[in-house]
């Protein structure tokens, strides 16, 4: 090696050193940051916060806001919004409530008690039926994701209340002798120790990730997110990936409304409200651009974290519920600041 190149090899990597900047390091890992910091504060403020049960019940509340963040997140990689899920979400919970007290057949005289899997099954459909009307609406009506959004958060909401009369479906575990038994499995038990609901959310998450970051669907939809008009001229069949996005979302919905129904035993009209913000501010707290193309999964389940750790630390230290709201909501708007911050700064370069 020459005296000229055994200085550049240093040189370089001095170079290499200097450009890792910390700013930049801590924009792009704030949701972990933000976990780690949440998590040792509420472990100095309260003895019962730092333990496995309780990292484990608080897991089993994240998993609702999760699986509805994932949803969201695929729309808002597309440029989209929707913010009817938590209304979906208390449609399907509701219409799952009333599968299990039972299907009244009056021109037969006879009532049927659907197992817990067709129940599922039904549920999920549903969920699936109404997100596809949304994306129906906005890629071939070219009617605006906000408004098409807001009107089915309306109308799903207004159904639910209209099924139930603005009641309560109770005692969801099912009746023994007619075979529809174990709703409450999903919102109760446990593999290996870890709750249901927290391996049916890490099951979507790995999909999810698998779908953004090994399929064709993944790459067509970061296209269509970052510049629709290219992509369609590129080939990529845009309306498609909208509804698919939009149906896959409706979907998870569902599967949270049977979630939340099982954790409670019971399902409720008014049930997910502000749902759809929550896993909006996951979203965004992980670092997914709201004009679409930018986010990760592991990105939003971190998000969902924040969240959800923060707030389950709020209520163990005695917290006001208003002051949670103020915490919850300084967070996300400090989440849109730094999200702001990094992508106007890759923007000027």
């Amino acid at each position: 090696m020459t005296e000229t190149s055994a200085k550049t090899v240093p040189a370089a990597a001095t170079g290499a050193l200097g450009r890792i900047n910390p700013i930049k390091l801590l924009l792009k890992g704030r949701a972990f940051f933000a976990l780690v910091a949440i998590i040792i504060v509420f472990s100095l403020l309260s003895p019962n916060y730092f333990t496995v049960s309780n990292f484990l019940i608080m897991s089993s509340h994240v998993a609702i806001y999760g699986i509805l963040a994932i949803g969201m997140l695929l729309v808002i990689l597309n440029g989209g919004i929707d913010l009817s899920v938590g209304s979906i979400l208390a449609l399907c919970g509701v219409v799952a409530g009333a599968l299990m007290q039972g299907v009244v057949l009056e021109p037969l005289g006879v009532i049927l008690f659907p197992p817990v899997w067709a129940v599922v099954v039904l549920t999920c459909v549903l969920g699936a039926l109404i997100g596809a009307v949304n994306g129906v609406l906005i890629a071939w009506f070219k009617v605006p994701a906000f408004v098409t959004t807001l009107g089915v958060m309306y109308v799903a909401r207004g159904i639910a209340l209209l099924l139930t009369n603005g009641l309560t479906y109770n005692n969801l575990a099912g009746r023994p002798e007619l075979g529809n038994t174990g709703f409450d499995w999903l919102g109760f038990n446990r593999l290996f120790g870890v709750p249901i609901s927290v391996i049916v959310l890490a099951v979507i998450a790995l999909l999810a990730g698998l779908i953004l970051s090994r399929s064709s669907f993944g790459r067509w939809l970061y296209a269509s997110g970052g510049n629709e008009r290219a992509a369609e001229l590129s080939g990529v069949p845009v309306n498609f990936v909208k509804i698919t996005v939009y149906t896959i979302s409706g979907a998870l919905s569902a599967v949270a409304g049977l979630v939340l129904s099982s954790q409670l035993t019971s399902a409720g009209p008014t049930a997910g409200t502000t749902y759809e913000l929550t896993a909006i501010a996951a979203v965004v707290i992980g670092g997914a651009a709201l004009t679409g193309g930018r986010g990760t999964v592991r990105g939003t389940m971190l998000g969902a974290f924040v969240i959800g750790f923060l707030s389950d630390g709020l209520v163990i230290i005695g917290v006001s519920s208003y002051w949670q709201t103020v915490f919850t909501g300084a967070v996300i708007v400090l989440a849109v600041l730094m999200n702001t911050i990094q992508y106007g700064v890759r923007r000027a370069r």
